[in-house]
């Protein structure tokens, strides 16, 4: 009888939690965990007619379909180096907004600056993508415009010169998705004990070394479980931005051709969901075994801040 009481008084204490729960594991049900019964369509010669079920098995023909063409290369080496840089850029520039939004003294204004700071990740690629327009348009582009021109500087045009989309892309994408990324840091910044501070001042730390002692080493396990979340996904990348910022450029293709923009291209030309279902499995796949690699290292080296 106490057990069962201590269970419905526990389950009424966390009732609310749940709820708010709810969402969220309803979003990765059906978006994450359901489809994963489909699996089975990356190793299928798709046809219409017999159906999914009855569709012949033809095994690893479809993956081949990643591996054979001239540009594999390129697309796995984009994949990879964007999403490095997106991780390593994102996480220092999504700290140092913390760092500052921490120290502002009218809370009021760190909270207005923050919800600023957030408010381009809510703006879509396709809005993005004209207003990045906007300003690299080579005829009357604000960049070519008002800056090149009247310092004298040769106009560029920055839809056939891939050279500058490597820089363009990563700045696009800290512009957007630092101040949402901050969110996480400011909130563990501002779980630390405040008392830890106000000794380091006593001992005469300046805020500099407060930050340097006390800020950063009390971030790692946030970053190592954060950092662990992105390296599963460093085999994806965000379509919007590597397709329709660029404006699915032909002449860019050697700097913004990732494995999902490759493989939307050649699927609107193949309608081939085998091959969209093996890509999907193949970056996956490869994002877990590199989660349970970097947690591993991450385990021998300080157990406390691995992920599992």
């Amino acid at each position: 009888m106490r057990n069962a009481k201590g269970t419905s008084s526990a389950l009424r204490k966390t009732a609310p939690l749940l709820m708010l729960a709810v969402p969220g594991l309803l979003y990765f049900l059906i978006n994450s965990y359901l489809p994963m019964f489909g699996v089975f369509i990356a190793f299928k010669d798709i046809n219409y007619a017999k159906g999914i079920f009855g569709s012949d098995w033809i095994g690893f023909d479809n993956f081949q379909f990643l591996f054979r063409t001239t540009d594999a290369w390129i697309m796995t080496r984009n994949t990879l180096l964007y999403n490095l840089s997106f991780i390593v850029i994102g996480t220092i520039c999504s700290i140092f907004i913390a760092i500052l939004m921490s120290e502002l003294l009218a809370k009021l204004y760190s909270k207005l600056y923050l919800s600023g700071l957030v408010l381009p990740s809510l703006i879509s690629m396709v809005v993005l993508s004209m207003l990045v327009f906007a300003f690299l348009n080579a005829d009357s582009g604000f960049v070519n415009k008002s800056i090149l021109r009247p310092l004298g500087l040769p106009d560029i045009n920055w839809y056939s010169e891939a050279k500058y989309w490597p820089y363009l892309l990563v700045f696009i994408q800290m512009w957007k998705m630092a101040g949402y990324g901050s969110i996480v840091y400011f909130a563990s910044i501002a779980g630390i004990d405040k008392s830890i501070y106000e000794a380091a001042k006593i001992d005469g730390a300046g805020k500099l070394r407060q930050i340097r002692t006390i800020t950063l080493p009390l971030l790692k396990p946030t970053v190592i479980v954060l950092g662990l979340m992105s390296i599963g996904r460093i085999f994806n990348s965000d379509f919007g931005l590597f397709y329709q910022v660029p404006l699915n450029a032909g002449a860019l293709y050697s700097t913004t051709q990732t494995i999902d923009t490759y493989v939307y291209r050649a699927l609107m030309q193949l309608n081939d969901i085998g091959m969209s279902a093996a890509a999907g499995l193949y970056q996956s796949l490869v994002g877990f075994v590199l989660v349970l690699v970097v947690n591993s290292i991450v385990k021998r080296v300080n157990s406390e801040n691995a992920l599992f």
